[in-house]
């Protein structure tokens, strides 16, 4: 199983293909996280986002910055990237006890230092993107922008080098691509159901403690302790995709700490499990009509063409030259890949050609760029940190009968991605070790500074209209929307000059861009 809401895996892939909601706190009765219940033992003053309590052996860090090293899946970056080790909380309602060690990256601004407004920090989405290995590649997208920032990533909590979570082994992943996601027996159905289940065991087991403690209000807060560490009276945030959720819980908790902040790809807020399922597959849906309107094609003949071949693959494999099988789940996977970004439309008309020639291969090696799966068979753990955070976050555990009632609205939405994302509503976080903690995430933050949000209306992973909703639910005079035309999952650095021009004149002139503006 996978749940499309990453963005941070396409780093990867990007390469590859030119050559991922969740949020928040307990729920207070409408079925929104609610700050002061939720987090009354982490605030003993009741003030929603209060810092005042926390210990001076937390405040007061002073952070070693040094080169950075190697990790178990790439090597260091060189030149000027810093890293250093931030403590936190393992649990925010005890401050004062336990800690865990968040891994931060920087780059120290190219400008002068009378120029210098502070820390931008970013998050790359997922949930569970590394920004230890990001945000060295997104530099040079970013470059205008450190000439008055230092650039800041993290790891957070439950993350890569954060104390990441590992649930399976890689041969393990690899057995489980056998599963059916979209079971069409008692048997397959069963068996997809105890397969989330071990998963979870298998996370409960290397997490311990850590999973009831990775949610998103939790690494919100790390967040802001990470502001004070670095010295910073306001906070300056990038978030993109699940980053987006991110910055709306923590402009909720803390709306007198924003800054300067932008959200690209921005998260429906308002979406529970069922509704995000039901975007993301109106998303992936529109970004497959798009691209086979590019090739020519009429959407509905072409989905149901793409259909036909994955009802095949489901019935039968197709054998590819690694030697192992392209299984429907990894085609469907291989196929949302490109749909990412417009670049990747090539790929994918090759590797359909491909699939209806009996050679899997191609989709294979696509689904294995976003399962981060390399040519030794090793796989990365972002999907493991990207279940292990939402299933904390979300409340909602739709039962088996609850899904097969919702099946024909999937299908009626996308022949090709609905059933896929249909049953996953059941399957993600199915006999989950540790409770979820909200339906919908309150993003509510009357008094902040202005936020603006980037949607993109050919976003197939985080919809527009999630932009607006955001807007709206952060707040008057505090969600401004910018729009941009365009297709691919966010959008700075993605070709649009109005739209670097706009997020560049935010964060680094403080112009606030007219709320609708719309770059086509």
């Amino acid at each position: 199983m996978a749940r499309f809401v990453q963005w941070t895996a396409l780093g990867a892939a990007a390469a590859l293909l030119v050559a991922g909601c969740s949020g928040g706190t307990s729920d207070g009765g409408d079925g929104k996280g609610s700050t002061t219940d939720a987090q009354a033992s982490a605030d003993p003053s009741g003030t929603a986002g209060t810092t005042a309590a926390l210990p001076a052996s937390l405040t007061g860090q002073k952070l070693a910055w040094g080169q950075c090293e190697d990790s178990a899946d790439a090597p260091a970056p060189g030149g000027e990237w810093q890293c250093a080790t931030l403590k936190v909380p393992l649990d925010w309602s005890k401050p004062g006890g336990e800690t865990i060690d968040l891994a931060m990256i920087r780059a120290r601004t190219s400008g002068s230092e009378n120029r210098r407004i502070g820390s931008l920090l970013f998050n790359f989405g997922g949930p569970g993107g590394s920004g230890i290995s990001t945000l060295p590649s997104y530099g040079s997208t970013v470059s205008s922008l450190r000439e008055r920032y230092d650039l800041v990533s993290w790891d957070p909590r439950g993350v890569g080098a954060s104390e990441g979570v590992r649930c399976r082994s890689d041969k393990e992943i690899q057995a489980a691509e056998s599963v059916d996601s979209t079971p069409d027996t008692s048997a397959e159905e069963q068996a997809y159901l105890e397969d989330a289940t071990d998963f979870g065991e298998g996370c409960e087991k290397a997490a311990g403690p850590l999973l009831a403690h990775v949610s998103t209000t939790d690494t919100a807060r790390d967040l802001d302790l990470m502001r004070q560490v670095l010295g910073d009276d306001e906070l300056h945030y990038f978030g993109i995709s699940y980053g987006t959720e991110l910055g709306g819980v923590y402009a909720h908790l803390f709306p007198k700490n924003v800054g300067r902040l932008i959200l690209d790809a921005v998260v429906d807020p308002t979406a529970d499990t069922v509704g995000h399922a039901k975007n993301q597959t109106k998303g992936f849906q529109l970004a497959l009509d798009n691209y086979l309107k590019s090739t020519g094609q009429d959407p509905e003949q072409g989905s149901a063409k793409i259909a036909a071949l994955l009802k095949r693959i489901d019935t039968k494999p197709l054998p590819t030259s690694s030697g192992r099988e392209l299984t429907q789940t990894l085609a469907v996977t291989g196929i949302v890949l490109p749909l990412y970004s417009e670049q990747g439309w090539p790929s994918l008309t090759s590797a359909l050609e491909s699939a209806e020639q009996g050679d899997g291969s191609e989709l294979l090696t696509l689904a294995d760029a976003y399962n981060e799966r390399d040519a030794e068979g090793h796989y990365g753990t972002m999907t493991h940190s990207q279940r292990v955070i939402s299933c904390l976050d979300d409340k909602q555990r739709p039962t088996l009968e609850q899904t097969k009632k919702l099946l024909a609205e999937f299908e009626e939405i996308s022949p090709v991605f609905g059933t896929f994302l249909g049953w996953d509503t059941a399957g993600w976080c199915h006999d989950w070790p540790v409770a979820g903690q909200f339906d919908t995430p309150d993003v509510s933050a009357p008094g902040a500074a202005p936020i603006v949000l980037v949607g993109n209306t050919g976003d197939p992973a985080t919809p527009y209209e999630g932009a607006r909703k955001m807007a709206d639910e952060l707040g008057k005079d505090v969600g401004v929307l910018l729009t941009w035309k365009g297709q691919g999952h966010g959008a700075y650095g993605s070709g649009s000059d109005c739209v670097d021009s706009a997020v560049d004149g935010y964060l680094l002139n403080g112009t606030v861009p007219k709320d609708g503006t719309v770059c086509s």
